[in-house]
């Protein structure tokens, strides 16, 4: 009988310990799912589910509102006891309606989107896994609203919103990416992403500067790596997955393995994957002219001008990447959370394709142009603290280092002279970010933020034929830019329908930078500015009823005058050097967006913004002199002077717009569009469309979902921009553009329909394939300078423990 008793006693103690983790696993295959969100407003709560699904949901008890969030889930919320009645296990059934997910690029912490003013797009790991882009910038095109530019296959530059480069931020893990050298020419420093270590990416569309400052114009993307999970009991957590990939249109082998270990309250995590690109074919059905007749080779001392075998085969594109990953966690206690992260990033060099389709005299203007090898490296530490104190609840602090190399190797055709600029920058930042909420209406948020730049550039010239080197005129001068800043922002629920958000920030930005005249004339030897900047968001949040919500947002946004704008020395095209201008003072942009979302009858959502945005005092490369003159002999040949300078205006307006259909049977159709115009301000005060406004584009997927099977069908899409509306910038890059009856740059519209399908063999391996591009179009995306991919095969086998 005492056994007996004994024994009841044991199985009750376990249950009662036990019943606090709650499962969570897909309704269809009862399959785990990973990194669901569980969250409770009374008492403050949240959680994620580790790779079991599981989470441990103590500190909820007595919670009468307990909500489960994941993307393409329904949305349930039940009372703790309500889990507790069915043992705290919840199937999920798939939905891709929800107008409601957790985000934390609004405000640095987590939030719910419908209660954020401003459009936010998600892009999950089941997407990416399914879609398999190549690179990091290939996966910020599965949104639909994301266009990507160019110029190399090692390369992609994003436009948002009419903005590009410089005028777009990015995070990684919280972390500010962008340095003082980061160019209004098209950039490809977001390829350095590992998109196998990517959790979670979001997209802020429109100005990000009240919480994350300069450059913040366009719109934020932010990339969340993946977490060390932690043992939920005294049996060690252990997880990872391993991946090869095959792709057809450039030959692509890639490979890719994590694992993760976890106890109580340590936990690491170590992710690698290394990638090898071919040289890239393009498609057989379209313009002639994006055909590679010829490439250049050396042979016997010389550059001489090779047939290509395959005029669809662009050479040089190819390349290779590795990627490193590692974390430690260290979680003492509920309310501190220790995290650091060691990332790092290397390319093979490659080469730059637009350049090598130029020519001078009917010759390559060039015998070499190609980017050394892109590098990347990231330390950062992550300290969470949440208690509940007169100041805050929660806080974090991120400290981190991160070093930049990147360099420009080119030689003329059939000159012996190899140049070299090589620019490193080692860039540390301090981030502390405050919430609070004061009584049950406001969520306060407020933090402040340090950023320092240390950038050095050096020039090399070497004889190709003599092996004599000497030294160059660097692209930059030595110098260090700073940016330190205070924000604060606020929610205020005014009723229980509408929700207020406002918030300001403060911003001081400084540069110094010193020019050795020993080998280029520059004008000044030093150059400092100190300036600052205020920024002001004021947006609402209505909803009527459950499934309608409208939103509008006014908010301004900046960028400081940074290296690459005062200290720059470079060919911007043949002929034309820029020259540095100390007297740059920061642009503003003030934009409006309104919107709404609204579900209807469980079947379809529907959701459109639209926007308004004007740059003012914007940083624009025009002419200039230099020493008094117009024209200076640079790199051994006369050329116009210009400089940036703050001389332009330019607005840009559109409509963003998405439907999803939730068809019989697992079928689902889902649809993006995106349409945009822009015009800028040209030297003799005319208007011309700004250039980095993309043409109308869009994309269209009719998916399936059943059991273990996961399809999608789909269609991309983009408008045709006819010559009388090209950028007058671009009109003179024939040889990137199509040419119309005139002989005039244009670019044609195009489509392509594509195939994904993934499988689930069992709990360890799932295999994905897909035929991109199945018409095999040859088509260039707009602005680019290197053509898409014609018809691919690709296909992936993931092994998970």
């Amino acid at each position: 009988m005492k056994k007996i008793f004994l024994w009841s006693c044991l199985i009750l103690l376990y249950q009662v310990s036990s019943g606090q983790i709650l499962t969570i696993v897909d309704a269809q295959n009862n399959e785990p799912l990973e990194a669901a969100a569980i969250i409770s407003d009374s008492p403050s709560a949240f959680t994620t589910t580790n790779v079991k699904g599981q989470a441990d949901i103590s500190k909820f008890k007595g919670s009468n509102q307990i909500q489960i969030r994941m993307i393409g889930y329904e949305i349930i919320v039940k009372s703790y006891e309500a889990f507790k009645q069915q043992s705290f296990r919840v199937l999920l059934n798939t939905s891709a309606l929800n107008l409601d997910q957790v985000v934390i690029s609004a405000s640095r912490s987590k939030q719910i989107s419908t209660y954020v003013p401003e459009r936010i797009s998600v892009i999950s790991s089941k997407e990416v896994s399914l879609q398999n882009p190549q690179t990091a910038a290939d996966l910020l095109t599965i949104s639909g609203e994301v266009y990507m530019q160019k110029s190399q296959q090692g390369g992609g530059s994003p436009m948002i919103r009419g903005f590009s480069t410089n005028r777009l931020l990015y995070t990684v893990d919280g972390v500010r990416m962008n340095t003082a050298i980061f160019r209004s020419g098209n950039l490809q420093n977001v390829i350095s992403l590992d998109p196998f270590a990517i959790e979670k990416t979001e997209i802020l569309f429109g100005p990000g500067s009240n919480i994350y400052g300069s450059d913040a114009i366009g719109g934020v993307m932010s990339f969340k790596t993946l977490t060390p999970q932690l043992s939920l009991d005294e049996n060690p957590l252990v997880s990872g997955s391993a991946v090869v990939r095959y792709s057809s249109a450039n030959q692509e082998k890639t490979g890719h393995f994590n694992v993760k270990f976890g106890w109580k309250k340590w936990a690491i995590l170590s992710s690698f994957s290394t990638n090898d690109f071919g040289d890239l074919s393009m498609g057989s059905n379209g313009p002639d002219d994006y055909l590679r007749p010829y490439f250049v080779k050396r042979k016997d001392s010389m550059d001489v001008v090779v047939a290509n075998e395959d005029p669809k085969v662009q050479n040089p594109t190819g390349y290779s990447q590795i990627n490193m990953m590692q974390k430690i966690r260290f979680k003492p206690n509920e309310k501190w959370d220790f995290q650091y992260g060691f990332h790092y990033s290397e390319t093979s060099e490659y080469g730059r394709y637009d350049r090598h389709q130029q020519l001078r005299n009917g010759l390559p203007r060039y015998g070499e142009w190609a980017y050394g090898p892109q590098k990347w490296m990231m330390n950062n530490l992550n300290i969470t603290h949440q208690n509940k104190t007169a100041m805050f609840d929660e806080f974090t602090i991120r400290l981190a280092q991160q070093s930049f190399e990147e360099s420009r190797i080119s030689r003329d055709f059939n000159r012996p002279t190899r140049e070299t600029r090589l620019e490193e920058v080692e860039a540390y930042s301090f981030n502390m970010d405050f919430n609070k909420k004061i009584g049950s209406r406001n969520d306060f948020f407020y933090g402040v933020e340090g950023v320092l730049d240390d950038v050095t550039s050096t020039g090399t010239d070497l004889n190709i034929m003599t092996g004599a080197t000497g030294a160059a005129s660097p692209r930059y001068p030595k110098a260090l830019w700073g940016s330190y800043a205070v924000y604060v922002n606020n929610q205020f629920q005014a009723t229980e329908k509408l929700m207020i958000q406002g918030g300001l920030r403060y911003s001081n930005f400084q540069l110094e930078a010193d020019f050795d005249n020993t080998l280029f004339p520059y004008p000044i030897t030093s150059a400092s500015l100190k300036s600052d900047a205020l920024t002001a968001s004021l947006g609402l949040v209505f909803r009527p009823i459950e499934d309608l919500v409208f939103t509008a947002n006014a908010a301004t946004g900046f960028r400081s005058p940074n290296l690459d704008d005062i200290g720059k020395v470079f060919d911007s095209e043949p002929g034309s050097v820029v020259v540095p201008n100390a007297n740059l003072q920061a642009e503003y942009a003030y934009s409006l967006d309104v919107g709404f979302a609204a579900k209807i009858n469980d079947f379809l959502k529907l959701d459109a913004t639209a926007y308004y945005t004007l740059l003012d005092n914007a940083m624009v490369r025009r002419d200039f002199t230099l020493n008094g003159s117009d024209s200076v002999f640079y790199d051994g040949e006369l050329s116009q002077v210009q400089a940036i300078q703050n001389a332009a205006q330019s607005e840009v307006f559109g409509i963003q717009a998405g439907i999803e259909v939730e068809l019989a049977k697992g079928f689902g159709l889902s649809s993006q569009f995106n349409f945009q115009k822009g015009e800028e301000e040209l030297d003799d005060g005319s208007r011309s469309p700004s250039r980095h406004v993309a043409p109308m584009f869009g994309v269209t997927r009719l998916t399936y979902h059943y059991n273990k099977l996961d399809l999608q069908f789909y269609a991309e899409y983009n408008a045709q921009r006819n010559a009388d509306d090209m950028p007058e910038e671009e009109l003179a890059k024939t040889e990137f553009y199509a040419l119309d009856g005139n002989g005039e740059a244009f670019s044609p519209g195009w489509y392509t329909l594509n195939f994904k399908a993934m499988y689930r063999l069992n709990e360890t391996v799932h295999i994905s394939a897909g035929l991109e591009n199945i018409t095999d179009q040859r088509y260039r995306p707009y602005s680019s300078g290197i053509s898409a991919a014609g018809r691919n095969f690709l296909m992936s086998v993931r092994a998970r423990f």
